[in-house]
Parts: structure tokens; C-alpha cells; sequence
């Protein structure tokens, strides 16, 4: 398989995304220090987003590799959520031309939650905050799943 990545494997920098239907969180990370900081929510419309907006996302921050968080039920298997999020994966790949790989997103929502609840209180749990956290830590689980931290 080729990778048009410019980085070597370790050093890319890479932009996670948390799917939804009417929201998409998206973080930037980096593969060498295996963290990732939110960026903003692209509002969607049934599971659909603006390509405009994802376009330039990817346009300002020139990532290397593309990340989509795969909803799975927590015995593993798939939902229709899942299906829509590789749909969105595929799309994602077809809009930039870039590599997309997924990541196993169960419980990352719950985690954000927490995460923001404990930094800043009932008023850090807006819907936008939980998507960005979220991609944010689909991203770091995709660093340490794939480095083995």
C-alpha cells in the first residue's frame, strides 16, 4: 500500500475525527509525543458535513494521516452508527486524498465527559467541547494502540 504521507511513520501529524450526525469533533495530534489538542465541531447535517469546512481544516493543518473514531456496541459488534462513520471515513479519504485509517472509539465519549466535567464543571459539557474532547481521545487511543503505550 502506498502512504503520500511527507513524515515518516512516528513523526506524522494526524487529524481525528469524531463522528456524529449532527456534529463531527476534530482534533490535531502528533505521533511523536502521542498527544492531540480539539480544534472545533463541524456542524452536519444527518451524518453529513460541510466539505467546505473539513477541506479547509485540512487545508490550514496539512496532516499526514486521517483518523475517523468507529462507534462500536460494547460487545464489539457493529451498529448503524458504525456503517455511517465508514461511509464518512470513505468520503473523507475520496474529499482529500489522504490515508484514512479508524479507531476503536468505545467509551471515548463517557471519557470526555468526565475529563470536562472534572476541568471545568457542568458548564465545560457543551455538545461542541464533548465531540473535540472525544476526537482528542480517539486520537491519543490511536497513538498508544498503535505504539503500544
Amino acid at each position: 500500500m502506498s502512504n503520500s504521507s511527507k513524515a515518516p511513520q512516528g513523526q506524522r501529524s494526524v487529524m481525528g475525527f469524531d463522528f456524529g450526525t449532527k456534529s463531527i469533533g476534530v482534533a490535531i495530534g502528533q505521533e511523536l509525543t502521542g498527544t492531540a489538542n480539539a480544534l472545533r465541531a463541524i456542524k452536519a447535517r444527518d451524518g453529513i458535513p460541510n466539505w467546505d469546512d473539513i477541506r479547509a481544516l485540512v487545508n490550514e493543518w496539512q496532516p499526514d494521516l486521517l483518523v475517523v473514531g468507529l462507534p462500536l456496541n460494547m460487545d464489539g459488534t457493529e451498529q448503524d452508527l458504525t456503517h455511517r462513520a465508514r461511509k464518512f471515513a470513505n468520503r473523507l479519504h475520496n474529499q482529500t486524498g489522504l490515508q484514512v485509517d479508524t479507531q476503536d472509539e468505545r467509551l471515548t465519549t463517557a471519557a470526555a465527559k468526565e475529563h470536562l466535567f472534572a476541568s471545568g464543571g457542568y458548564r465545560n459539557l457543551r455538545k461542541d467541547n464533548i465531540d473535540n474532547a472525544s476526537a482528542v481521545l480517539i486520537l491519543e487511543s490511536y497513538f498508544s494502540a498503535a505504539y503500544g503505550e
